[in-house]
């Protein structure tokens, strides 16, 4: 088994997590069986419970596990499937070494950082080698790529740089590799690139015990030769593995060839002796030349409440980008806050080739949803709907198609007339609200003649879940009847997962209840999105161009 380690220095939302998920792209071309893990040093068990402002989106594996949003990374740049042992925080560290305190499985011994907290970081990082995590067989890749979150020098990151340093102590360093990324900020007054914070940050890094083997630089600039010698020298890394990582132009997506270009696979392959050829990278290339040179463009409003954010729905932009890739289609995406359709109307929705109205918690923004759902709905525009978004369209329907007045959600109004939307049996009166919502992969019947079946090309489909509240099926036969389409249900429980609107009444209109986001790729965009891409390019090709575009 082969192990690498990167860490971040200097600032913090570096691109370590694009770093690691490139490389591991990198290597699987060499033919390599890569799995990529994230450790996070904050306190809390897992982001579940974290607000999208503070951490961005809440990224959900197969198994159930909430992680954070660079899974989301490594699945989508490698072909890895990840699970609840992928993603450790220092809040699963303690609460585990503290249950086994309790337990006395430490047999009346001192409970300290070292041993005790190291060897559980150890454990896990020989777990993420194995599927589901159980040691108890043999390996199922052959390289582990494991993320240290934060910055080096943040004392709660201190813990886990002493269990790699123990790691690679155990392991052999020809087993090992170091991989550390920094920031070579540009004085604009002096007009020269400054080392001298990354010096730091590698000596910090080597004050634990830890030579990082590469460096990564990310940079506004080119980066001289000479800045590389002077990295080389005082960083004790050789100048040849001091890598330039400049700011991509187009999309992430170019960060592969990037770091192929300077040459990180061949770094490592020969760190750990391997004599690897690597496949021309034709996919990657093919993707980002479709990015920067598509041969149609659409407009995409995605209606939500953390605009503000660009993390806050990383995998649904990255997921939209994902269709246009297959339609070869450019996106432009119009993010718009549910609160000021609220406050303006729908003027802001004028002009768009497709809607979106992805997940979310609470009451706050949902009757702009709501408005966008309904001017969707009149205007004939492509609609897609993600879990509170399908819950949103269905009440629209209820309430402007069936009649249903004052029909909601009870998660936002608990005394609503008509419950469309209910809390599950099985939450109420929770009192933890992490991991306590349906979560992870749930199997789903599609009808045949739907668009979602058409979509898929097969009847039985598993898609990934996140939420507390479902379709409420005492109203199931009334909306039917009304003209509601139910294109996917549960076989287990018989719960809603689709909902469409009839194809004679609309081009595209399709809500889900799960996260299809959590399974698109830039090689492969997931079936829903690329058809919401394909139908909203069919919409542009329909709509007469303004007065202004004619001229």
């Amino acid at each position: 088994m082969k192990y690498i380690f990167v860490t971040g220095g200097v600032v913090s939302s570096l691109g370590k997590g694009l770093t690691a998920a490139s490389l591991g792209a990198l290597l699987e071309q060499r033919g390599l069986r890569v799995r990529l893990q994230k450790f996070d040093p904050y306190l809390n068990v897992d982001p579940g419970t974290m607000s999208p402002f503070q951490h961005g989106e809440v990224y959900v594996l197969d198994d159930g596990s909430e992680t954070d949003l660079d899974l989301g990374h490594y699945e989508r740049f490698t072909s890895g499937q990840l699970n609840r042992k992928n993603s450790l925080s220092s809040g699963q560290i303690y609460e585990c070494v503290i249950r086994k305190e309790r337990r006395g499985d430490y047999l009346g011994a001192t409970v300290q950082v070292i041993p005790h907290v190291t060897n559980e970081i150890k454990d896990r990082i020989y777990a993420g080698a194995f599927k589901d995590g159980d040691t108890s067989g043999s390996p199922d890749v052959d390289v582990v790529i494991t993320e240290i979150g934060g910055t080096i020098g943040d004392i709660e990151g201190l813990p886990f740089l002493e269990a790699m340093r123990q790691f690679a102590l155990e392991n052999g360093r020809k087993n090992v590799l170091f991989l550390h990324v920094t920031l070579l900020p540009y004085l604009k007054a002096a007009q020269e690139i400054k080392t001298k914070p990354s010096q730091q940050s590698v000596a910090k890094l080597r004050e634990i015990g830890i030579q990082p083997d590469i460096l990564v630089c990310r940079s506004e600039h080119p980066i001289s030769p000479e800045v590389k010698q002077k990295l080389s020298l005082f960083c004790n890394v050789p100048v040849e593995a001091v890598i330039e990582e400049m700011d991509v132009e187009h999309s992430i997506y170019e960060v592969p060839l990037l770091l192929g270009r300077e040459g990180v696979d061949q770094l490592v392959v020969d760190h750990f002796g391997m004599d690897l050829p690597r496949e021309p990278l034709e996919e990657w290339e093919q993707v980002v030349e479709r990015l920067i040179h598509p041969h149609h463009r659409v407009k995409i409003g995605v209606v939500g409440k953390y605009i503000e954010l660009q993390d806050s729905y990383k995998s649904v932009y990255e997921s939209i980008t994902h269709g246009g890739i297959a339609n070869d289609t450019g996106i432009d995406i119009v993010r718009l806050d549910s609160e000021d359709l609220e406050q303006s109307g729908p003027g802001a929705l004028e002009g768009l080739d497709g809607i979106l109205v992805p997940g979310g918690f609470g009451d706050r923004g949902t009757e702009g949803k709501i408005l966008a759902a309904r001017y969707a709905r009149e205007n004939l525009i492509p609609y897609f709907g993600l879990c509170l978004g399908m819950q949103i369209a269905v009440i629209e329907f209820s309430r402007d198609v069936a009649g249903l007045d004052d029909a909601n959600s009870t998660e936002f109004s608990a005394d609503t007339p008509h419950p469309v939307i209910d809390l599950m049996p099985e939450q109420q009166g929770l009192e933890d609200k992490g991991a306590t919502m349906r979560l992870g992969a749930c199997p789903c019947r599609l009808e045949a003649g739907t668009r979602s079946f058409e979509a898929y090309g097969q009847s039985d489909i598993e898609e990934r879940h996140r939420h507390r509240y479902e379709f409420n099926n005492d109203y199931l036969d009334t909306l039917k009847e009304k003209g509601l389409v139910i294109a996917g249900t549960n076989p287990e429980r018989g719960l809603v997962e689709i909902v469409e609107y009839p194809k004679a009444v609309h081009p595209w209109f399709v809500g889900v209840q799960f996260h299809p986001e959590f399974k698109s790729k830039p090689r492969k965009a997931h079936p829903l999105f690329r058809e919401f891409i394909k139908a909203a390019m069919e919409h542009s090709e329909a709509t007469p161009a303004s007065t202004e575009a004619q001229v």
